[in-house]
């Protein structure tokens, strides 16, 4: 009986892993165990790294819309507590894209926070 190799399979296998190590350096692009344990990390942390972007994201509209608040003098917490009370459901990206292209909407924006802020405060004491 002849002998029967997994030659074909083989080489479809080590050639998809190389052509996704196609863009590394040096023998991690070449050589199949280097690509191999490259692409491996590559995967685990491209996975992690769209997690994280999320939060990248958050905190950058944080940082956005405490600055616009305090232009309006009023703080950030301040601002998220007054507009949850007044029922404003707008989320964070959409606040701080209205604070960079719409200045006086936001403006009455944090109007209506510090009157709904300032109410809770009052009835507190």
């Amino acid at each position: 009986m002849p002998r029967i190799t997994n030659a074909v399979a083989s080489r479809k296998r080590r050639k998809r892993r190389l052509a996704l190590a196609k863009g590394f350096s040096g023998s991690r692009s070449k050589l199949f165990r280097q690509a191999t344990e490259a692409v491996d990390r590559a995967m685990a942390l491209s996975y992690a790294h769209r997690k994280e972007k999320k939060r990248d994201f958050r905190g950058m509209w944080i940082v956005r819309l405490s600055a616009a608040c305090k232009l309006n003098d009023i703080s950030y917490s301040r601002f998220i507590e007054g507009l949850a009370k007044a029922g404003v459901e707008l989320n964070r990206k959409m606040l701080s894209e209205i604070a960079i292209h719409d200045p006086e909407g936001f403006a009455s924006l944090a109007a209506i926070a510090k009157e709904k802020a300032t109410r809770a405060a009052k009835k507190a004491q």
